[in-house]
């Protein structure tokens, strides 16, 4: 893992996904202290965040690898 891979993964800090647009489409991810992943629409953080175990979210993220969730 490179070192901005390791900063932007760093508990705690919010980081934009790689994908989002310029336009509505940003999504922001945060590894909590505790444990977990926090979800949410980084242009509009004050409609709250999704929470997801460790697990849950590796197996989101997987599937979505995988095209589980392709249109």
């Amino acid at each position: 893992m490179d070192e901005m891979s390791a900063t932007k993964r760093s508990r705690g800090i919010w980081f934009k996904s790689g994908r989002s647009g310029g336009g509505s489409d940003c999504v922001e991810v945060c590894y909590l202290e505790a444990g977990g992943v926090a979800m949410r629409n980084s242009k509009r953080p004050d409609l709250g965040t999704l929470t997801f175990t460790d697990s849950e979210f590796d197996a989101f993220v997987g599937g979505a690898k995988d095209g589980d969730f392709d249109r």
